[in-house]
């Protein structure tokens, strides 16, 4: 921060991306709210703490080794001319810019003066706003196992989710230098399948091995409809869900950057998408609206006014217009939208009838093959345009899109999770009992609690026989 401008742009930045962190924990209340509504009063403790307990244990997998896979991985390694590891001083759990740090010199020859000057301020709330995203990408996975999965196996499928697998598509897909993008062309601004659909992905990966609840299916294979114990909550979940992200759409952003530094002529400012194109909080945000009037609408007209999916569909269509919403149109964006909308839904219970996967709460068609369609429309809207304003990189076209989403959704995604899951079903550490099941996990988990409620209640009651107030 050797001048005013520089101190300033390095000072609004890191208060910019401090204010999405706020935003984007709105997310995770309202994945918290939004999964104890849906699933059965039996089950609403260890629906809520299962998911809350993947935050400190994502938080602390990803400072040590999820945040350096983001700088180390954009080459594969070794697919992008046979290039590896990208050093990443600033991304290792040792280093001093991992810790509080004010951006003087360097305490060890680990780093350098430039490095102090620019992440001492930057790196933490950077830090912070990826593992958000994190947090993001477990989630979704939550939603929907609930019910039936044991809390250890889900919070090792976190931890790789949140951890591993979608930091790497990030580094792959989401970095500006990312050979996804260099070779495929891949473009995916809002992360449409970086987060969305490899999450999805790995929620049915998940399902496959755990199976569905009990009593969803009647014996000639038709679906009962397990409906939410508390709409209410639903709904209240879902309104933060989209509030939060709001603050996932701006730290996609990188909020000021000297034109020189993509490359541009002049000396003037711009913000920029994670891609290192210039674009603006104005154009995303009537994007970012029209999606979701777009997924509203088309959700509340194919459910027949069901207020479960028109809510989820209007999630479904702002993640689904997300990939390209830094180039869309606005009216683009509300019909991408609604066609992703329509398709999440019928896509759903098709997948349902055909191969009886119990998804909870539809988050897999939500983001998973909400993401997917999203991933490949951009490739048909947005054909030719340039991938990035870097000079040799591929264009956007719908077999780079289709592609990248193939590499989201089944390989990064479903595959993992399918492995992972089969081996936890081979070692019965996958469900919980079907005793437990039936009587509810709380009780399973939780009976010390209701034990006592229960011895509560009783010496109240004998306490007003003695006192005479019941006959």
């Amino acid at each position: 921060m050797d001048t005013d401008i520089g101190a300033l742009t390095v000072i609004f930045t890191e208060f910019y991306y401090w204010l999405t962190v706020a935003l984007m924990f709105l997310i995770h209340i309202g994945f918290c709210m939004y999964e104890v509504g849906a699933s059965r009063q039996k089950n609403m403790m260890h629906t809520l703490m299962k998911n809350t307990m993947l935050i400190p244990l994502v938080t602390v997998s990803f400072f040590f080794f999820g945040w350096w896979i983001y700088f180390a991985f954009p080459n594969g390694p070794f697919i992008y001319k046979g290039m590896g590891l990208i050093a990443a001083p600033n991304a290792v759990p040792w280093s001093e810019l991992m810790g509080p740090h004010l951006g003087g010199t360097p305490a060890t020859d680990a780093v350098t003066a430039d490095d102090t000057a620019f992440w001492a301020r930057i790196n933490g709330v950077f830090w912070a706003a990826f593992l958000l995203f994190s947090w993001t990408a477990a989630s979704i996975v939550s939603g929907a196992v609930i019910e039936r999965v044991r809390s250890g196996a889900f919070w090792v499928v976190a931890v790789m989710v949140g951890s591993v697998t979608w930091i790497i598509d990030a580094a792959w897909g989401w970095h500006w230098d990312g050979w996804m993008v260099k070779l495929l062309g891949y473009h995916d601004a809002y992360a449409s399948g970086v987060i969305h659909a490899i999450a999805g992905g790995a929620a049915l990966g998940v399902l496959v091995h755990l199976g569905p609840r009990i009593g969803k299916f009647r014996k000639d294979g038709t679906a009962r409809d397990i409906v939410p114990h508390n709409p209410w909550l639903v709904t209240i979940g879902l309104f933060l869900i989209y509030t939060g992200f709001w603050g996932f759409y701006v730290a996609c952003n990188v909020p000021i950057i000297a034109a020189g530094d993509i490359g541009s002529a002049g000396a003037t400012f711009t913000a920029t998408t994670i891609y290192l194109t210039p674009t603006t909080l104005s154009a995303i945000t009537v994007n970012f609206l029209m999606s979701l009037a777009g997924g509203l609408m088309a959700g509340y007209t194919i459910s027949k006014g069901d207020a479960f999916w028109t809510y989820s569909l209007g999630l479904a269509g702002i993640i689904t217009a997300s990939a390209g919403n830094d180039l869309y149109h606005p009216i683009q964006a509300m019909f991408v939208a609604a066609i992703g909308a329509v398709c999440v839904y019928k896509l759903h219970f098709w997948v349902e009838r055909r191969f009886k996967i119990d998804d909870a709460v539809g988050a897999v068609a939500v983001h998973g093959y909400g993401g997917f369609i999203g991933l490949v429309l951009a490739g048909i809207l947005l054909w030719g345009h340039p991938s990035s304003g870097f000079e040799g990189y591929a264009p956007i076209t719908p077999w780079g899109q289709f592609l990248g989403a193939v590499i989201m959704f089944w390989v990064l995604g479903f595959l993992p999770a399918w492995i992972l899951c089969g081996i936890f079903k081979k070692l019965g550490i996958l469900r919980i009992p079907k005793e437990i099941e039936l009587a509810g996990l709380d009780l399973g988990d939780y009976h010390g609690r209701y034990a006592t409620e229960t011895e509560v209640a009783a010496a109240e009651l004998q306490e007003a026989r003695e006192a005479g107030l019941l006959r």
